[in-house]
């Protein structure tokens, strides 16, 4: 199983990190040991002063598919639900700062977080989906997905001319602006259309 995600998606999230957005799909993975499951805790690692959470639509791949067409891509997925793509922000702007690879700030131990999936036929459109991060009862972050750049058909496509996507590869599909910190103590829910697919602690 890959894990996918997609950078600067949402233009006001490129320029709240200063990443201006490219004329395609910029992805980079995370490994499967950074899933973290619904109910479960997340703890703050040592190694970074500054997580943050960003909350993100993520998709499943139903059927393995290699270089299709972004008319077609719409049949390879077939399950959404909301997840976190939790970032070591001091480490991604050092590693930035010197051109280096972002890995050990977005690929550490349950920096993904992963609601509870539904049926994409569920949902009224999947590109007028709105979706929201509370954190201790308040909203602390949400978007639509009729402000990405990049399309969720236009996102398999793209991935697929490079890499094969197989049956329950996942991908994050970018995070719009107001992402912010996580502290200890911090009780974690997210929500699809006021639907709540997520919810973790933070120790």
């Amino acid at each position: 199983m890959k894990i996918f995600c997609i950078a600067a998606n949402y233009r006001k999230h490129g320029e709240e990190i200063n990443l201006q957005p490219e004329n395609k799909p910029i992805f980079f993975m995370k490994p499967e040991t950074s899933l973290l499951r619904n109910h479960y805790d997340f703890y703050i690692p040592e190694f970074s002063r500054q997580i943050e959470y960003e909350t993100e639509i993520v998709i499943k791949i139903g059927k393995m598919c290699k270089a299709v067409s972004p008319k077609f891509a719409g049949r390879y997925y077939d399950e959404v639900t909301v997840g976190l793509d939790i970032t070591a922000r001091d480490l991604q702007n050092e590693y930035r700062a010197k051109g280096l690879p972002w890995f050990l700030s977005k690929g550490f131990d349950m920096s993904a977080p992963l609601g509870d999936f539904v049926p994409k036929s569920e949902l009224p459109s999947l590109q007028d989906l709105d979706f929201a991060l509370k954190i201790n009862g308040q909203v602390a972050q949400s978007g639509n997905t009729r402000d990405m750049i990049f399309s969720f058909d236009q996102i398999v496509s793209h991935i697929s001319q490079y890499v094969t996507l197989k049956q329950g590869d996942l991908i994050f599909t970018g995070t719009p602006a107001g992402v912010g910190p996580l502290n200890i103590g911090d009780h974690l829910e997210a929500e699809i259309d006021g639907r709540k697919l997520l919810e973790i602690r933070v120790k």
